[in-house]
């Protein structure tokens, strides 16, 4: 009887030790993207960047991306998703595509897909930063 009564013991307590995690990590997803929502992506001033290929990345639980910018002439070539971890989110993976039409930052997030929109321009923005671009 004793060991039995351990192990239903032992058992509570993963279980309620999982559960606890699982809060946490749903938690810290949903303060995250919050934050995300409110994030403003400011466009740059496209003159300074040097011409070349430029990486950028932007992370926030539980959305990613990694980009490659291909800047010639201050205009923006280019644009290759490298990564990107979405969730629900691929329908964001025309940004790029939108970026490179507007040479801007200024486009519209994918409706339904809001947060990879963001993460995406925030990994753009990045690249852009590297290339020397200066925000506006």
């Amino acid at each position: 009887m004793k060991k039995r009564n351990l192990v239903l013991i032992i058992v509570i307590v993963v279980l309620v030790v999982g559960a606890l995690t699982v809060k946490i990590l749903f938690s810290k997803a949903e303060t995250e993207l919050k934050q995300l929502a409110n994030t403003e992506i400011e466009n740059v001033d496209m003159s300074s960047a040097e011409d070349g290929v430029f990486s950028g990345s932007y992370s926030t639980f539980p959305v990613s991306a990694e980009v490659s910018v291909t800047i010639k002439d201050h205009r923006i070539e280019k644009i290759e998703l490298i990564k990107h971890t979405n969730g629900k989110g691929e329908e964001a993976e025309i940004i790029p595509g939108m970026v490179t039409e507007a040479q801007s930052l200024d486009v519209d997030c994918v409706s339904g897909a809001t947060y990879s929109s963001k993460v995406i321009l925030k990994a753009i923005q990045n690249a852009l930063l590297n290339a020397g671009a200066e925000p506006i």
